[in-house]
């Protein structure tokens, strides 16, 4: 019998994925990763604020374990918080003090879920990783290459983070949950009986107390003793200086809100430039672009692309598809030029390349830089 570890999270989605491998005959392990979170503080207001990972809460932990009991499958708790804080949780708060706006969920899934859980699940004589991430994985007919593809549920494709998993990882996963729509998955929860088939998903990040990142920066450098985002300029397009600022890593691009300058016109967000130390602003017609670079990029293939390339971009996870044509640079990154301009296009995020013969084929991708 084939062994494969579900991530299980608590949540129904990962709860249906292990109901419906335990039903087509796989050896089902549930595991689910004790991941970082920031110790109990006040909050703002303060009124003490609690601030549990909301990947593995305790109510998550018995949810869980209640479901792995339900399927008759073992579960465990493996603790990874030291590596997340590192890897993650670290990576989050440098990238916006250096005036980016990062991912966390991309790298969790390139470097801790697809690396050290599948690690884990290898060693435990599993064949395959699962989770509950809505995208499809097949084998290309020409090429016997591994192909992540889109969900077919377009409001919950997850294809945008997981198109940094490489072809050793596409090939130890499974991803039960791609033919289904979020109802459907749902309903398959009621008709098995399992009590999460109506809790409620989070889509904030599992760290943040309270969604709130600005008062997490705060927080974790009080408490790490990392470098604080320091106070500098607030400049207009002519390099003249309209206000301050608080920190960098206060701002994002397109940002209106909460500037403190006052001006004929509202202004945003267009850059921040961290050689300066300052915020970019201008009118929200100049946050319009038409061409930017990738770097740290990614190929699905495993292999760079050699020529320019015609392709469906995505430059943050909910945004539209757009026509873009892809052009390989020789040092590894890539000049995506789109077929019409986008407003904010953000440093920090990624942009993901679709194709193939159906539009739906993750090709690549890379982080947006600021040039």
């Amino acid at each position: 019998m084939t062994r494969v570890v579900v991530g299980m999270s608590g949540g129904v989605d990962s709860s249906v994925a292990a109901a419906l491998l335990k039903e087509q005959g796989y050896d089902v392990v549930g595991i689910m990763l004790r991941l970082w979170s920031e110790p109990t503080v006040a909050g703002a207001d303060g009124v003490e604020l609690v601030s549990e990972n909301k990947c593995c809460s305790l109510e998550s932990v018995e949810d869980a374990r209640r479901v792995a009991a339900q399927l008759d499958i073992p579960f465990y708790v493996v603790n990874v918080e030291q590596p997340f804080q590192q890897t993650i949780v670290d990576f989050f708060y440098d990238e916006y003090l250096a005036g980016r706006t990062p991912n966390p969920c991309l790298r969790c899934n390139r470097h801790i879920r697809f690396t050290l859980l599948l690690e884990r699940a290898l060693a435990l004589g599993a064949e395959y990783l699962a989770t509950g991430h809505y995208v499809r994985v097949d084998d290309d007919p020409a090429t016997g290459l591994r192909r992540l593809r889109q969900g077919i549920d377009p409001a919950k494709d997850q294809s945008y983070v997981l198109h940094v998993l490489s072809q050793q990882q596409l090939r130890h996963a499974l991803f039960p949950l791609g033919e289904y729509t979020k109802p459907q998955v749902r309903a398959l929860a009621a008709e098995r009986g399992l009590a999460v088939a109506t809790k409620a998903e989070s889509q904030e990040i599992c760290f943040v107390a309270a969604n709130d990142y600005r008062g997490f920066l705060r927080r974790y450098s009080d408490t790490t003793g990392r470098a604080m985002p320091q106070p500098g300029p607030i400049l207009d397009t002519t390099g003249r200086q309209v206000g301050e600022h608080a920190g960098l890593a206060y701002y994002t691009v397109g940002q209106r809100k909460g500037l403190g300058v006052t001006a004929r016109e509202p202004l945003h967000v267009l850059q921040l430039d961290a050689s300066r130390n300052a915020v970019i602003v201008g009118a929200a017609a100049d946050l319009d672009r038409q061409t930017f670079t990738l770097h740290q990029t990614t190929w699905t293939s495993g292999e760079p692309p050699t020529a320019p390339f015609d392709a469906l971009v995505k430059v943050r996870y909910k945004a539209p598809l757009a026509q873009a044509q892809v052009t390989p640079l020789p040092d590894g990154r890539a000049e995506v030029r789109l077929a019409q301009p986008l407003r904010a296009i953000t440093p920090g995020q990624a942009a993901v390349c679709y194709g193939g013969a159906d539009g739906d084929e993750v090709l690549g991708g890379g982080i947006i830089t600021e040039g």
